[in-house]
């Protein structure tokens, strides 16, 4: 595993070439770290002035409510990066990150990727500049979720969540990045409750699916796509 040429397909480093990632991460303070699965990386209540990088493997943001039971915030894979709003307020942690599977994390000291440093690199405002954007797509994704968790069905959550991902992916036939398990963490509904709702939504015409491949018909996604976004 190299990981500057992981982290030039990572949008924190957009624009910036593979020797000055090198530079960068020694003025950011990278520092690498190995997890086994389940193990949790940042926990409700912590503070952190890092926020990381995955470079292997995958790691789930999750809130728990008093009773213990699991919602999925988001995943971050291989180039994709977690804590950011975190690491740079005073706050303690409102979720929980946990691996998903063995992975390896760079961690990266936020307060030095927003101030230029000493150094006066050159490039150092365009990671600044990807910061921003990263953050900005971070809170329309939330904006995105809490349209799903705002409907009031199962099956309209559901449907709220897969005719995005149709409208994301340009296609009717759409694969998304959950199992099950993950996907009713997701839109906050129980498991078994969700599998029943898909079975009916497929019988009913709306929808095939196969694992984690589905097909939305064409003679129904407007109808649909009206009843759940208006």
């Amino acid at each position: 595993m190299k990981t500057v040429e992981i982290l030039t397909s990572a949008a924190l480093f957009a624009t910036v070439e593979a020797e000055e990632i090198t530079s960068l991460l020694t003025c950011l303070q990278g520092r690498v770290s190995d997890f086994p699965r389940e193990y949790t990386i940042i926990d409700e209540g912590q503070h952190t002035t890092e926020l990381g990088v995955v470079l292997k493997g995958e790691v789930h943001i999750v809130r728990h409510d008093f009773w213990g039971n699991r919602s999925l915030v988001m995943t971050a894979r291989a180039g994709e990066s977690f804590a950011e709003a975190l690491s740079l307020s005073a706050l303690p942690s409102e979720i929980s990150v946990i691996t998903a599977e063995v992975s390896t994390v760079l961690f990266l000291n936020a307060g030095k990727l927003i101030t230029s440093c000493e150094q006066g690199c050159p490039f150092h405002s365009r990671l600044i500049g990807n910061m921003v954007a990263l953050l900005s797509q971070r809170n329309h994704a939330l904006m995105q979720k809490i349209n799903h968790l705002t409907k009031r069905t199962t099956r309209e959550k559901l449907l709220s969540y897969l005719y995005s991902e149709s409208k994301r992916q340009n296609s009717l036939t759409i694969t998304i990045g959950f199992d099950r398990q993950q996907l009713a963490d997701y839109l906050c509904v129980e498991r078994s409750a969700m599998s029943a709702e898909l079975s009916k939504m497929q019988r009913d015409g709306l929808l095939h699916y196969n694992r984690a491949t589905f097909t939305l018909y064409p003679e129904d996604s407007e109808a649909v796509s009206r009843s759940i976004y208006t």
